[in-house]
């Protein structure tokens, strides 16, 4: 977890599932219906004109992949790189859409984050719209490249060859020749994205891109902005929410993240989360069958990845902090726990990580031909500037005994993941985000008590911090990051009532 800051990054199985044969990645999907032909002008209300033209093929900043095919357009949307001084330089935001398919009915525009931060929403949205297939026949499925985040001015820090070199340093230091060369790594990679990215660096933040997508909102022609956030989504629905209370429409909040953590606070509350998951895969598995690799064989085996890295098909070595990703990628989803199965089984049984270490990649942003996305610098520069809290190798080793109890597969590393913001060149913004939103309309809050990276405590927090008769929180009693693309035909019901209908379900409502 010290390779994508655990702020929450919301991975489909689909992803998962491609990134393990090694033939495609979520971001290539194709929808069917039918386009609105190249060059659409969007009319606006108050916003920039959007001018659709056919979507090329995700960029690898994006994540790579092919294009989404027919039925998607694509659009840039200029807004301000410094809002405070909305008159000065543009960057551009990346767009797509696929439009409604009922256009007697249709609603309007429904934006989509689908978290890390970091992630790209122009690759992703394709490779998810069959999850979202009921609610394309009255919306607009919209999404975008965030600021700092794909072709919307993304942040850029290290080579593929660097990003891969650092990624086999000691995550977890145990001396103090480990520990200097940690941190000489730490400041290598910051000093990458300042020489690279310094110009927009102090403007990645998430009230900005909330501030940008209110200039979404108005370059579709929406009165009220329809959102659906997942993960690190759902904090900048809440940010969006505080901002422009009086412009929030239908908007759903999933696998929330707690606006009431710090990041030593919401680190150690993941290491639990995925603990309890890695626990709840590990009860699963023993149930099938009597050779399932347990915690302690898990942690032995991370003991020997430290002084021994495993050889791998794809030639690199799998390191420990590798592993230590790639098992938490599996965690995502229940969907994905065999393929975890299969990675332990060969690294165990046969001592080679090749599985495992396509884990480790589909979570990193790293393709099969060696190019990562910018998800991991997007990741780094956009939690930077939001968070104000800067940690020292003493506070780690004060909380040390505390994460290793948390988790003794994760916790150790997601204590070091403190240190990556000590340095930055910019300085963070604040302590906790703003979510409070008094006056804008219902908000629907769901949490999943399985969700090993947004603990199920932080929804009630959410719905809680959004005020009295804003945030209504929804339980999803699962496994895996996340409700709504479970399947789970109660959820559907709940989420689908309120988004086409305007039901908002009463509080409490449980699913699962």
């Amino acid at each position: 977890m010290s390779t994508v800051r655990p702020r929450a990054t919301a991975l489909a199985s689909a992803a998962l599932a491609l990134a393990l044969t090694a033939t495609a990645t979520a971001c290539g999907g194709s929808s069917g219906g039918t386009g609105s032909g190249a060059d659409a002008k969007q009319p606006s209300a108050g916003g920039a004109a959007l001018h659709w033209t056919a979507c090329d093929a995700p960029t690898a900043a994006q994540g790579g992949g092919k294009a989404p095919g027919r039925g998607w357009e694509c659009a840039k949307l200029p807004v301000p790189l410094d809002y405070g001084k909305p008159d000065g330089e543009r960057i551009e935001l990346a767009l797509i859409r696929a439009r409604a398919l009922d256009a007697g009915h249709r609603i309007g525009s429904l934006v989509f984050n689908f978290g890390g931060p970091g992630g790209s929403g122009v690759a992703t949205l394709p490779g998810l719209a069959d999850s979202y297939a009921r609610l394309r026949q009255r919306y607009d499925l919209v999404s975008f490249d965030p600021r700092g985040v794909g072709e919307s001015a993304g942040v850029r820090c290290q080579s593929d060859k660097e990003t891969d070199a650092a990624n086999e340093v000691d995550a977890t230091p145990e001396d103090d020749a480990a520990v200097r060369t940690y941190l000489a790594a730490n400041k290598a990679y910051i000093d990458a994205c300042a020489k690279n990215s310094a110009k927009v660096l102090p403007y990645v933040d998430t009230v900005s891109a909330a501030r940008d997508m209110d200039r979404i909102r108005a370059a579709v022609g929406d009165a009220k902005l329809h959102y659906f956030g997942i993960s690190y989504g759902t904090e900048l629905g809440g940010v969006y929410a505080h901002l422009y209370p009086q412009n929030v429409g239908r908007a759903v909040l999933d696998a929330v993240v707690d606006p009431t953590q710090d990041p030593l606070q919401g680190n150690l509350a993941q290491s639990k989360g995925f603990q309890l998951a890695l626990d709840d895969y590990e009860k699963d598995c023993s149930s099938r069958s009597s050779s399932c690799p347990g915690t302690d064989d898990i942690t032995a085996l991370l003991k020997r990845l430290r002084a021994q890295p495993l050889p791998t098909a794809q030639g690199r070595r799998l390191t420990q902090d590798e592993a230590v990703n790639g098992i938490a990628a599996a965690l995502y989803t229940k969907d994905t726990w065999k393929f975890l199965t299969d990675g332990l089984d060969e690294a165990l049984q046969k001592g080679t990580g090749t599985k495992l270490l396509l884990l480790f990649d589909s979570i990193s942003g790293r393709s099969p031909d060696g190019h990562y996305s910018n998800l991991q610098p997007a990741n780094r520069a956009i939690s930077c500037v939001d968070e104000e809290q800067r940690y020292t190798v003493d506070d780690v080793k004060a909380h040390l005994a505390e994460f290793r109890s948390a988790s003794p597969v994760f916790g150790e590393s997601a204590a070091w993941s403190l240190i990556s913001c000590t340095g930055w060149p910019v300085k963070g913004k604040t302590k906790t985000p703003e979510v409070g939103a008094k006056g804008a309309a219902p908000i629907v809050v769901i949490g999943n008590t399985g969700d090993p990276a947004t603990p199920y405590a932080g929804a009630g927090r959410m719905a809680s911090a959004l005020g009295s008769g804003v945030g209504v929180e929804v339980t999803y009693r699962g496994e895996g990051h996340g409700a709504y693309n479970t399947g789970n035909p109660c959820m559907t019901r709940v989420v689908d009532a309120y988004l086409l209908e305007g039901t908002v379900p009463k509080a409490g409502v449980t699913c699962g």
